[in-house]
């Protein structure tokens, strides 16, 4: 077992300090942060540019250097022989906390691994603040980070992730996220609710809520732009439930779409109204339907 007591944030050499910073208003810091980004010898930062501004509000003259995903086999031994030499080091990423996701915890590991301190200074972070605007139940919750940017594979894990309970929290980006929903629409079901968060606490902060197909509609006229992270909402016992009727039952998905359309409603329509009954996709129904209606 691992003891690490770490009350102590006084600028002692041969610490790291994982350092919460704003999601964009630059109000939202913390004092003990503002602290220790002045009492430390050097910031590790993700984007120096950014991490400069920040700096540059709190007349704070600390010098930087970069640590971020291209350059962190490089950097990771050079930071651990500035802590070898007694010095100390605050980590920061764009906004937010950082090792969340960036590669902040390969260095943590490094450093723990060598035997030096870390310490946490705590501050915002765009997971919970997404996942408590959101409205979904805030436990249990996973976090997912980034989805696979190549199509298979996000749908493969989507697939995975369909009939799982908990409220969930991706990260995207903009240009991705149409595709990015209606693959959550098709998989998981156009009438699963979703909220997206845009541009956390900066001037132009939006959440949009609803439905996959509602909130897919709304970018299609609203093109998003900013950072984005996507609270989405846990598979319900009655629509688990109600999943095992369909794969279970084709025959009884066939006769609620016949009873539909013989009540004058078209197919398409129909499969429609089934799977928002079931809490399923579309072409999930379809599949079933397709299957349950060639063996009558």
């Amino acid at each position: 077992m691992e003891l690490d007591n770490c009350n102590d944030s006084s600028g002692r050499g041969g610490v790291l300090y994982l350092c919460g910073t704003p999601l964009g208003n630059l109000e939202d810091i913390t004092l003990r942060v503002l602290r220790v980004l002045k009492e430390v010898d050097l910031i590790a930062a993700e984007d120096t540019r950014r991490t400069r501004k920040l700096l540059a509000h709190y007349g704070i003259s600390t010098p930087l250097t970069s640590f971020y995903e291209f350059n962190q086999k490089q950097k990771i031994p050079f930071l651990l022989s500035e802590l070898k030499k007694g010095k100390s080091i605050a980590l920061v990423t764009d906004a937010g906390m950082p090792g969340v996701a960036d590669p902040g915890y390969l260095l943590v590991k490094a450093v723990l691994e060598q035997g030096y301190r870390v310490e946490v200074v705590p501050g915002p972070s765009a997971v919970i603040a997404a996942l408590v605007v959101s409205g979904f139940s805030p436990y249990p919750f996973y976090f997912q980070g980034f989805l696979p940017r190549q199509e298979k594979a996000r749908r493969e894990l989507l697939r995975e992730l369909k009939e799982e309970p908990r409220t969930g929290v991706f990260f995207e980006v903009p240009h991705r996220l149409s595709e990015t929903l209606e693959d959550f629409r098709e998989i998981w079901g156009g009438e699963r609710k979703v909220a997206v968060a845009r541009e956390l606490t900066k001037q132009f902060e939006e959440v949009v809520r609803g439905t996959f197909a509602e909130v897919i509609a709304h970018f299609a006229e609203n093109p998003p732009r900013g950072e984005l992270t996507l609270v989405t909402e846990g598979l319900s016992e009655e629509r688990g439930r109600n999943g095992e009727v369909l794969l279970q039952n084709p025959g009884a998905v066939v006769s609620a779409v016949e009873a539909l359309v013989k009540a004058g409603v078209e197919v398409q329509t129909a499969l429609k109204a089934v799977a928002k009954a079931l809490g399923v996709s579309k072409s999930e129904v379809y599949k079933v339907y397709k299957k349950g209606f060639s063996k009558n």
